[in-house]
């Protein structure tokens, strides 16, 4: 946040405006804590909200000049810069709002970039270097990106520039489950379909887990990957998929780069089954009835993908919550149709409660009033922190004379 803040307040000393720092903090804070918006937008916003202020039109801001930097300088969000890069990857677009993305690269590093459809820009073409003038610094979850869009322009470069390695194109690694640990990377794995899951977008042929001897990761085959099917229990080589992160857990995704090949021998799986007795202490932030991005499906805050920006979304009702055992504590995740189940209401039953109260917290508040200080048994799979709940059941809380038993026994043992 200290750093967002001085970006601005230096922007805005460029147009010869002076904002007391505290102001430009707290209205910071106000988008980004309590209406959840991400910070590039936030600062953007802040920096608009000062200029109108003092009578300077932001479109007039945003046509100031540029600085030049290379990749490996990109350190933080909402700069406006200029590169020297070359096209090292092209990705298929996941948004019809977006013209096209990939990978660019100089000397010093890759790194993402979005052309939006509205910007109107022409295509760039795969291995040439092209002269970026005008690009947005972005940020999600810690890694770096760039957009274009209408105040952005394109040369192409009559030398080539020099980009670091990228995997695309080169060689691809092969990994174990346990040995991914950063997103962006194409690797290769051997791994058996330990589940398949139905699909919630048409974008998405197939997602479930698959499994090696060291665990479990979540997979993502996009339709137009055009690959063909895989089989619940059949092992296979992976070939070329990306490694991808949301909230601190990792997963892969096979797009038109990607294949697989089935094995003769079938790859042991660990166990990744697990079971947890406690009470429900905390039901999260993110339960109850929220929205989804429809392309990516993470959840959206305000309406916003921190992906692909703002969506209508469409609804889910899931619920994120904390069992206690009184020695260690375990977050669960429950879907859509265990949560119907466990709470007794469907989720048309959720948006009607939602849009009567104009509030779609009542939900995650009803669900607090139902389960929180009650004991559960859950078991399902082990992603990252998580289990997710395959099956969910009360414990029937202890009767009076059998915690008579339990001290009596205590007090036995303490007197032998």
């Amino acid at each position: 946040m200290k750093a967002a803040v001085e970006q601005i307040l230096a922007r805005l000393r460029d147009q010869n405006v002076e904002v007391p720092a505290d102001e430009v903090e707290s209205r910071m804070r106000l988008l980004v804590e309590k209406f959840g918006v991400p910070e590039g937008e936030a600062t953007r916003s802040v920096v608009n909200y000062f200029l109108k202020e003092h009578g300077i039109a932001p479109a007039s801001f945003v046509a100031r000049k540029s600085e030049s930097l290379k990749v490996g300088e990109i350190n933080s969000p909402s700069r406006w810069i200029d590169l020297e890069a070359k096209v090292v990857e092209l990705w298929e677009p996941t948004s019809s709002a977006i013209s096209q993305t990939g990978l660019i690269g100089d000397e010093t590093g890759t790194i993402k970039f979005v052309k939006w459809t509205k910007s109107e820009l022409p295509d760039m073409e795969l291995g040439k270097s092209y002269h970026f003038k005008n690009v947005v610094t972005d940020e999600f979850q810690g890694r770096f990106s760039v957009k274009l869009n209408r105040t952005s322009g394109i040369e192409e470069l009559a030398e080539e520039v020099t980009a670091a390695e990228a995997p695309a194109g080169g060689q691809v690694q092969e990994m174990k489950i346990s040995e991914i640990a950063e997103p962006a990377r194409w690797i290769d794995l051997r791994a058996k379909v330990v589940q398949l899951w139905d699909p919630t977008s048409e974008t998405i042929s197939q997602t479930g887990l698959i499994g090696d001897d060291t665990g479990v990761i979540k997979f993502v085959k996009w339709t137009k990957s055009e690959l063909p099917d895989l089989v619940e229990g059949e092992s296979y080589l992976f070939k070329n998929v990306v490694t991808d992160e949301f909230e601190g857990r990792f997963s892969v995704k096979l797009n038109r780069t990607s294949g697989f090949d089935p094995l003769e021998e079938e790859i042991e799986v660990s166990p990744q089954e697990a079971k947890f007795t406690g009470s429900i202490v905390d039901v999260q932030k993110g339960s109850g009835l929220i929205k989804r991005c429809p392309v990516c499906r993470r959840m959206l805050t305000k309406g916003v993908c921190g992906e692909h920006g703002k969506q209508e979304g469409t609804y889910d009702l899931r619920i994120k919550a904390v069992l206690d055992d009184g020695l260690k504590v375990q977050e669960i995740l429950i879907n859509r149709e265990r949560t119907e189940s466990l709470i007794g209401i469907s989720m048309e039953e959720a948006k009607t409660m939602a849009m009567e109260a104009l509030d779609h917290e009542v939900v995650r508040g009803m669900i607090e009033e139902r389960l929180l200080g009650r004991y559960y048994t859950a078991s399902g799979p082990t992603v990252d922190r998580y289990i997710l709940v395959e099956t969910i059941s009360e414990v029937p809380p202890v009767t009076e004379g059998e915690a008579d038993a339990l001290v009596n026994r205590a007090r036995a043992q303490e007197a032998i």
